[in-house]
């Protein structure tokens, strides 16, 4: 079995990027998996509806998530809900933070209950800057929701 794995994310300083791009590298490394590696304002609709599992990594700003990281949900909540390819879809979180993150993830935890998601891993949150350990814990969540979704268990 194949499968898609969107990864949306926000970054200005490019500790965010630098986290994805992590977690893509993960996914990649699986065989049979399939990585769209997306700024929030590039994504779209149709990236949502075609994977089957999604990563959002977004800062902390101010104790919420990147403003682009909302208006990617903004732009495509009225038209996903409802739809039987956004149902119960695994998905995981990044976020970069200089203080804890846990504003930023439960303003993100909140909209993807809404959308109907399903949360199939813990968090990765840098406190700080980026460590390479923090950076090995984003490649593993890469790799384990691409293998999770591929095998057909989330």
């Amino acid at each position: 079995m194949s499968c898609k794995i969107l990864i949306v994310y926000h970054s200005q300083s490019g500790n965010t990027r630098k986290m994805a791009q992590y977690a893509a590298d993960g996914a990649r490394s699986m065989e049979g998996v399939e990585v769209s590696l997306k700024m929030a304002h590039e994504a779209s609709l149709q990236d949502l509806l075609s994977c089957q599992g999604v990563i959002i990594a977004s800062p902390e700003y101010f104790g919420y998530m990147a403003g682009m990281i909302k208006d990617f949900f903004d732009r495509t909540y009225d038209q996903a809900r409802g739809k039987k390819e956004i149902f119960k879809k695994p998905y995981a979180v990044l976020i970069s933070a200089g203080n804890d993150g846990t504003g930023a993830l439960a303003h993100i935890e909140r909209i993807c209950l809404g959308y109907q998601f399903k949360k199939v891993l813990a968090p990765v949150t840098a406190k700080g800057p980026v460590e390479n350990e923090t950076l090995d814990q984003c490649r593993e969540l890469g790799q384990t929701i691409a293998a999770g979704c591929r095998e057909g268990i989330y």
